[in-house]
């Protein structure tokens, strides 16, 4: 299913949304008079109801027509910032794209600018980081694909900063900030030295900074390598991961890509351990495997996979690292091995 809807009100509006359609690989909707079973229109009778059925379903949702519309169409349906998808308004004559609901955690301040790179229109983004220049460090985890958690703090995040107040900040390999530290107002923080009733922004792919005023975001960066018996369970399998992130203090929600062998893509535990893992699960074939000189070797599993390392070699070939974070581990049953994507490929 599509992510994008573009809902237009008007002739004129469904020509700019036929225009946008393929750009945005969006859906595209219209009243039943100007639809006209026209193929790739979807018609709908009645906006309010329409919205009761299409609002949680898209992730982005484009207006094109006046601001009012929009807003007393999604009204009933607003949640929460965290929760909401983004939606942007466009005018008639594509002059203006108006960053309307979930800005940040919801991407509408992208979208907006997205619509004004593909008509020429102003963006118009009224979020307060944005108007005075300053990071909004949601919609930045948000753009980099990173797992947050507490994102409410970003509200004491963004008013100290807007107020001119110093924020305590963690993220030593600059994969959130890239090294934006807001003018002097984002002060490199360390985990000892951290104040847990001030605001902060936290990221890492270690575990930490749970705090209330603390935002956490968790980059996609640690490569997963996995082997096992044939006909292990998904369970033991994620028993085993879950104990070697722990012991490692890693973070899971940093699991950016998960791999093993082919010989065991029809495996049915480890497919499922690996697809609740993810998000990005790949197979590799015996020679690229052998090919990873870092990897250490097993005659055992060389006799039993054709190459020598399955979990090291997997982690390697995902995160193109020249070493690995956490060695194989093992139990009678399985392997596994974590690699660190560098930040500069994980962008």
């Amino acid at each position: 299913m599509r992510e994008t809807a573009i809902h237009a009100f008007s002739a004129a509006g469904l020509a700019l949304a036929l225009r946008l359609r393929a750009a945005l690989q969006a859906d595209v909707y219209a009243p039943q008079r100007l639809a006209g079973g026209a193929s790739g229109i979807l018609p709908f009778a009645d906006l309010f109801a329409h919205m009761d059925a299409a609002f949680n379903r898209y992730a982005r949702h484009v207006f094109i027509g006046a601001s009012g519309i929009a807003v007393r169409a999604i009204a009933p349906h607003l949640r929460g910032k965290t929760r909401d998808p983004a939606v942007a308004v466009l005018d008639l004559s594509a002059r203006f794209a108006v960053s309307l609901v979930s800005g940040h955690a919801g991407g509408a301040n992208e979208l907006a600018r997205e619509l004004s790179r593909l008509t020429g229109a102003v963006a118009v983004i009224t979020t307060g980081t944005d108007a005075a220049g300053l990071p909004g460090v949601d919609e930045l985890a948000a753009r980099r694909n990173m797992a947050v958690e507490n994102p409410g703090a970003v509200k004491d995040v963004s008013a100290a900063l807007l107020e001119g107040r110093p924020v305590q900040a963690l993220d030593p390999e600059g994969r959130l900030l890239g090294g934006n530290d807001a003018g002097g107002l984002l002060v490199p923080t360390a985990p000892e030295d951290w104040d847990a009733d001030a605001p902060g922004v936290w990221c890492h792919w270690r575990p930490g900074g749970a705090f209330a005023n603390t935002f956490r975001a968790y980059p996609r960066c640690l490569c997963l390598g996995l082997g096992c018996r044939k006909g292990v369970p998904a369970r033991e399998i994620l028993a085993h991961v879950a104990l070697v992130f722990a012991q490692a203090d890693l973070a899971p929600q940093s699991i950016c890509a998960v791999g093993t062998a082919w010989i065991k893509r029809d495996d049915p535990g480890i497919c499922e351990a690996m697809q609740a893992l993810g998000p990005e699960c790949v197979f590799f074939g015996a020679e690229a495997l052998a090919a990873v000189s870092a990897a250490g070797q097993s005659e055992t599993v060389r006799r039993r996979t054709g190459t020598g390392s399955v979990c090291e070699a997997a982690a390697l070939l995902l995160s193109g690292a020249p070493a690995l974070l956490a060695g194989k581990t093992k139990t009678p049953r399985v392997t596994c091995a974590v690699a660190l994507r560098p930040a500069s490929a994980a962008e």
